[in-house]
């Protein structure tokens, strides 16, 4: 029970890597909040928690807008009393468009939740964070905030910028008890691809390029895994880096 008593915020947490995370979490003593988009979706992973002998609430949040930031986080705080650990999870793919034929709207949607959003609840949680002198960030980065071209230029950029902030977070806040790490996976068995829609056929071709250097995907289960280590005592000597979950893809 590594995370007996801890309260923990996992976004996106309706499918794939961020269900995965809160089940795990839930199992190693975690109450859990389950935010996502789709409340029925995120009600279902609540209810298997629960028939689990877990605990956990359902909170439908938007991390594109403020206010459901600043609800998601005021929520947790009223119905357990505090929040130990953050997982930023929710994000979009990009549809691998290149930059030519970059939209403002496509660019800025993108950021909206990869980036921006993991800034919001990031800067809601550090008050309560610094008034304890204690708490966890978990990150979802992504091979392609690593690497040039795993997808379009906007989902590049905005995964590099979050693994930027990690950095940024994990250094500034070391000495008041705050970690902050991120989780680079490569390719994983999850429902992200539904937000592909119509993919760019060039830039698809050039993202794809490396595709035959994979050695597998991973199971949204390997990488809750290392977010449940990041979240834990265990690494608490880890922080303000990326641990790349890949098979071995980015080592060649």
């Amino acid at each position: 029970m590594r995370l007996s008593g801890k309260i923990a915020v996992i976004t996106g947490a309706a499918s794939g890597m961020g269900k995965a995370i809160a089940e795990l979490y839930a199992q190693e003593g975690a109450k859990v909040v389950v935010s996502d988009l789709r409340l029925e979706a995120a009600q279902a992973v609540v209810n298997g928690i629960e028939a689990s002998g877990g605990v956990a609430i359902a909170v439908s949040a938007n991390i594109a807008k403020e206010e459901d930031v600043q609800q998601l986080i005021d929520t947790t705080v009223e119905t357990f009393g505090t929040v130990d650990i953050l997982v930023n999870n929710a994000g979009i793919m990009d549809n691998f468009v290149p930059a030519a034929d970059l939209t403002d709207e496509l660019w800025e949607r993108v950021f909206a939740i990869n980036t921006t959003g993991t800034m919001r609840t990031t800067r809601k949680v550090l008050p309560v964070f610094l008034e304890k002198k204690q708490g966890v960030i978990v990150n979802i980065a992504s091979a392609g905030g690593l690497f040039g071209s795993r997808a379009g230029a906007a989902y590049t950029a905005s995964k590099h910028a979050v693994v930027g902030f990690t950095k940024n977070v994990g250094f500034q806040y070391a000495n008041q008890g705050i970690r902050c790490n991120a989780i680079a996976p490569g390719g994983v068995s999850t429902n992200i691809s539904t937000t592909i829609n119509a993919p760019n056929p060039f830039g698809m071709e050039r993202a794809m390029a490396g595709m035959g250097l994979n050695p597998r995907a991973g199971e949204p289960g390997e990488i809750a895994k290392v977010a449940l280590f990041l979240a834990s005592d265990d690494a608490s000597f880890v922080n303000g880096t990326v641990v790349t979950a890949d098979a071995g893809w980015t080592a060649y």
